[in-house]
């Protein structure tokens, strides 16, 4: 069951979910309205033709297996400590983190079979009786897929109808493809900055888990502005049109003041929690499907539009008690220090991030961990850690807590994953416009609104670094780190337990699984 709550500005929310036989032996303690607003099938945005291609969205995205590790833990982020026997897992990890991965790595191989599965069904689908706007939304969902890929691998196969081969296309025949299949799917031949799309296919809807304007025309923004490290040739102009275009003529807004969710982690007797979760952190809170500010996401909810499980990624085993969850979780994915520490304190994206200090259980008792690397027996994340391997403090690091929790949960979160929003954006049009015109300081207006929805002081200059630093602050755990990195001419750098890598390993290899099943038509990135 989709557990649906209604998002709006300067106004009473209403919240709505299920009971568990926790929730009864705690309902005593609990003030709280229980109603059924409303049932998913999964997917979002109902079923049809369109179900299949969205729901494939789900595989690697907000998980341990496949696209968000690659980006993640491949970037100064966050890590994986090998706690003794725990989470060494051949090596997963520690590769990653390190740049010392090659072919036959299984996430690299899973995100590369999860993509190419996403566009199985979007040729599957455009096989088939679809109107001119399913087409369209297709097309351009089949263009993400493999701007995926494009970043990726850069090397890979266009393929386009169902049960169909192809040779493989170098970087920059995939990039115009994308470019030409979402520029196909918005109706028009160039993105311009007087562009007319009056004549799109795609409307201007608002339906978080489905394709329109303003989505393929943020999809155009980003390849635009990478365009230089994937083919050699800068686009900025586009990439800031298209930006523009979003800002000027769309509904969304930034979750701001007043922009509100009921905070489903509130513990009953804990008084420091927060009723309600306001601005940048109602954005990402579970229930969040009508956010204002979410211009195209990735459907979650625990039972029927499972994948997203980051408490048990990122959390030690006794903050199961903290909020009753269901499962112990597996205590993994942790925040560098150097990373946490790049944020003010003040900054409300500090606070919405990041789970720091020390842990309380539900009634607000102290944390234990029974089985600790010391003889202090109560949990307390620290931001920092002794090392990656092989026996990384069980408690070292600042823990993912962005797509925040809820009492009793699942181990698969009912929070929606935006791939676009309105802050993004923002930060898309700003360094466009300052990479086109060599002037940073253009920058500053989009920047600055987004530190004073973070209550931080406004910027008087900016320059490259101090834009890449606002960006990592604003985009955590959205999957766009390592991009980013790799188009600031960082991703080389060393960090924490990481020391600079080859220029190569700016794209995965070709998983080895997939080139010894491809009878010689896929063949090695340059390096591996």
């Amino acid at each position: 069951m989709k557990r649906i709550i209604k998002l709006t500005l300067l106004s009473t929310v209403l919240i709505a979910f299920s009971c568990t036989d926790l929730e009864d032996e705690l309902e005593d303690s609990l003030v709280t309205e229980f109603s059924n607003d409303g049932i998913s099938a999964g997917g979002g945005g109902g079923g049809g033709a369109l179900l299949a291609p969205f729901s494939r969205l789900r595989a690697g995205s907000a998980t341990n297996g496949g696209y968000f590790p690659l980006q993640s833990l491949t970037s100064d982020e966050m890590m994986v400590g090998q706690k003794g026997g725990d989470w060494f897992d051949g090596g997963i990890w520690i590769n990653l983190h390190r740049h010392t991965w090659d072919s036959s790595l299984n996430r690299i191989d899973n995100a590369w079979t999860d993509a190419y599965a996403g566009i199985g069904e979007c040729n599957t689908a455009l096989a088939g009786s679809l109107d001119a706007n399913e087409t369209a939304q297709i097309r351009a969902l089949r263009a993400y897929f493999y701007w995926r890929l494009l970043d990726l691998y850069g090397r890979v196969k266009i393929i386009t109808s169902a049960g169909a081969d192809a040779p493989q296309s170098e970087r920059d025949a995939v990039f115009a493809f994308v470019e030409s299949e979402l520029l196909a799917s918005l109706g028009i031949s160039a993105v311009t900055a007087s562009m007319d799309l009056s004549g799109s296919p795609l409307n201007t809807e608002i339906s978080n888990y489905r394709i329109n304007q303003y989505a393929a025309l943020a999809m155009l923004s980003k390849l635009y502005l990478n365009a230089e490290v994937y083919v050699g040739t800068p686009r900025y102009d586009e990439a800031g049109w298209a930006a523009t275009y979003i800002i000027d003529n769309s509904p969304y807004q930034l979750c701001s003041v007043g922009c509100t969710t009921p905070n489903l982690a509130k513990r009953p007797d804990v008084a420091s929690d927060p009723e309600t979760l306001e601005g940048y952190a109602a954005v990402f809170a579970p229930l969040n499907e009508n956010n204002p500010e979410i211009i195209w996401s990735i459907e979650y909810d625990e039972t029927s539009a499972t994948g997203m499980n980051f408490t048990q990624m990122t959390l030690h085993g006794p903050s199961q008690l903290t909020w009753g969850l269901d499962a112990q979780p597996w205590n993994g994915f942790a925040v560098l220090e150097e990373f946490y520490n790049s944020y003010e304190d003040g900054d409300l994206r500090k606070k919405a991030n990041f789970l720091v200090g020390p842990q309380t259980d539900f009634t607000g008792n102290p944390l234990l961990d029974f089985a600790a690397d010391d003889d202090d027996l109560e949990i307390n994340y620290t931001p920092s850690t002794n090392e990656l391997e092989p026996n990384s403090l069980r408690q070292g690091g600042v823990r993912m807590y962005k797509f925040s929790f809820e009492l009793f949960g699942r181990q698969d979160m009912n929070n929606d994953y935006p791939i676009v929003r309105l802050g993004d954006v923002h930060l898309l049009r700003a360094e466009a416009i300052s990479r086109a015109a060599g002037d940073w300081s253009l920058a500053l207006p989009d920047v600055n609104a987004l530190r004073t929805r973070a209550g931080v002081a406004p910027l008087g200059s900016i320059d490259a670094d101090g834009f890449f630093d606002e960006r990592g602050r604003e985009m955590f755990q959205e999957s766009s780190r390592r991009t980013d990195m790799i188009r600031f001419g960082k991703f080389h750098d060393s960090w924490q337990f990481k020391t600079n890598s080859d220029s190569f390993r700016s794209v995965f290899p070709i998983p080895q699984n997939q080139i010894d099943a491809s009878g010689g038509t896929l063949t090695q990135n340059p390096g591996y």
